[in-house]
């Protein structure tokens, strides 16, 4: 992984001594709250419902093993013993005092972490395939450009203060793990006809209160344009994005509203302007490439027969096998999802001592390095073949290896007004409720691939739009009511959910829930997801059963 240089390291320590000053004013009376408001954005800190809220920036959710003993750390001595992992695949802290983020920034600083732009109107941090590097189907690793991006982004003086935030993902694999098609722009490692690699490029997507799928501005950039493109985009949004109203501000509006055509003739006149004096030289990204290197993987390594063995003798590990690990590029070699999702445990939190325990089989099992999903769980992507059982076991003991993932109960969820200010509901005590409604396991594999996503305010956090069963809290007179949408996606191709109809009450939304899957089992075909079935019979079915008493 990249390791900082004294430049890196210099800016990240003088940030922590600017802020560490501006605390003191703010807290002594000599700023006021709005002046401070500014200065505790620019270093990831919030004010929520009961308590300050620190997000960590995890550039493209890579992770060494120390830092995750420092999250923990963190965890433990200023928060109140867990952290929550976000679909952007940062780190939040939700009880952090004021007065301690100074010293919490300080103990990032020495893990070479950070909390600069991970909030405020900028380009804030850079997400990627969580399965980069490990992926079979990889065209290239997007690490080294995700890196490239993140030193181009960080500090950049003409795009502090960009009408709205701001973010980029990029994947290499030819499925697309990034959800590239809902951010601002997305980027896809592609071949063209000669064969060469570079970049598709994506503008305009996003979730919140107008969900937008970006569209395609240039089916193909070299390498050496990667970052005057991304400039030139930048530059145009920076200059027509709209200031007078946050809702219309994000580039998705201004791209929706000039068109794709016209949004791409001002970029590509900028871009001739710049490309020539901005071209990224070969040997950086060689460089960067370097710190991304193939690991020292065991040669001859190969598929362990005890380990089969113990698949077909114990059907917990069987189980987990089937849904918790996923093929590796190299022989022998598995990828290994840790779970976030136990039942009882809110959607993407995880305890100081689970952390530690993380990091420790990190070291054991899987070169040191853990990653952070977009569904709010964890990644070991490098572990042997034989070493399953052992790490199966010691995951089991820490409650990690609930074996969900792509199911039902492997559901995003937002902090809703458990701790956000902008919320409009809960989410996490609904999240609690289906835990508890789809415990069984069988039934779950028996509705296989299913993504449930939750948000508590039409910010969309908890990516709802985008789920095949999504979930949207909304108020009513001081009440919490959740609608519904079916059939949403974002792969390779996208669409956005359909609205099922009314919203129900909290109360309701499990069974809700459990309509819906009624309709699934009953319409499906053999070997059809719930999607699936949804494209081939439409949402009527599925409204007719959850409206009928009120017919």
């Amino acid at each position: 992984m990249y390791i900082y240089n004294q430049y890196d390291q210099r800016a990240v320590d003088e940030r922590v001594a600017q802020f560490r000053d501006q605390t003191r004013r703010f807290l002594a009376g000599e700023l006021s709250n709005d002046e401070f408001m500014t200065l505790r954005l620019m270093n990831g800190l919030y004010v929520q419902l009961h308590a300050p809220m620190l997000r960590v920036a995890i550039p493209y959710g890579l992770l060494s093993s120390r830092q995750m003993r420092m999250l923990a750390h963190i965890a433990r001595k200023y928060d109140k013993g867990y952290g929550h992992f976000t679909t952007r695949q940062n780190i939040q802290y939700n009880w952090p005092r004021i007065e301690d983020a100074p010293d919490i920034l300080a103990d990032l600083a020495s893990v070479q972490m950070h909390a600069i732009q991970t909030s405020g109107n900028c380009i804030r941090n850079v997400t990627s395939d969580p399965l980069a590097g490990a992926a079979a189907d990889e065209i290239e690793d997007p690490r080294p450009y995700c890196e490239i991006i993140r030193q181009w982004s960080t500090f950049h003086p003409e795009f502090a203060y960009l009408p709205r935030k701001f973010k980029i993902a990029v994947t290499g694999a030819s499925h697309d793990r990034a959800a590239t098609l809902v951010h601002d722009i997305g980027l896809r490692l592609v071949r063209n006809n000669s064969g060469e690699v570079g970049f598709q490029v994506l503008v305009g997507g996003g979730l919140g209160r107008t969900p937008i799928l970006a569209q395609t501005i240039r089916p193909f950039i070299e390498k050496e344009h990667l970052l005057s493109y991304l400039e030139a985009i930048l530059r145009i949004y920076n200059l027509h994005g709209r200031r007078d109203n946050k809702y219309k501000a994000r580039i998705k509006i201004l791209v929706q509203s000039l068109g794709i055509e016209r949004f791409r003739e001002k970029v590509e006149a900028e871009w001739h302007k710049i490309k020539d004096q901005m071209q990224l030289d070969a040997r950086e990204i060689e460089r960067v490439k370097a710190f991304f290197a193939p690991l020292p993987y065991a040669p001859g390594a190969g598929d362990d027969r005890e380990i089969l063995v113990k698949a077909g003798t114990d059907a917990a590990f069987n189980r987990w096998l089937k849904y918790n690990v996923a093929d590796h590029k190299v022989k022998g070699y598995r990828v290994v999802f840790i779970a976030l999702k136990a039942t009882g445990t809110p959607p993407g939190d995880i305890t100081d001592i689970q952390m530690d325990a993380v990091a420790e089989l990190a070291d054991r099992y899987s070169f040191g390095l853990i990653r952070a999903t977009h569904d709010q769980n964890l990644v070991l992507t490098d572990v042997k073949h034989s070493d399953l059982y052992t790490l199966w076991q010691a995951l089991a003991a820490q409650e990690l290896a609930t074996p969900c993932i792509g199911t039902l109960a492997d559901m995003i969820c937002c902090p809703g007004s458990d701790f956000c200010e902008l919320a409009n509901a809960s989410s996490i005590d609904v999240a609690l409720m289906v835990q508890q409604r789809f415990e069984q396991l069988d039934y779950l594999y028996d509705l296989g691939e299913l993504r449930l996503k939750m948000s508590g305010c039409m910010n969309g956090c908890g990516h709802h739009d985008i789920g095949h069963i999504g979930i949207l809290g909304v108020d009513k007179k001081g009440e919490h009511w959740y609608q519904f949408s079916l059939g949403g996606f974002a792969l390779n191709e996208g669409r956005l959910g359909e609205r099922l109809g009314r919203s129900v009450p909290k109360a309701e939304v499990a069974n809700t829930l459990e309509k819906l899957m009624c309709v699934y089992v009953d319409k499906r075909v053999e070997g059809e997801r719930f999607v699936d079935t949804f494209n081939r019979i439409g949402i009527e079915p599925f409204k007719e059963r959850v409206y009928e008493t009120n017919h």
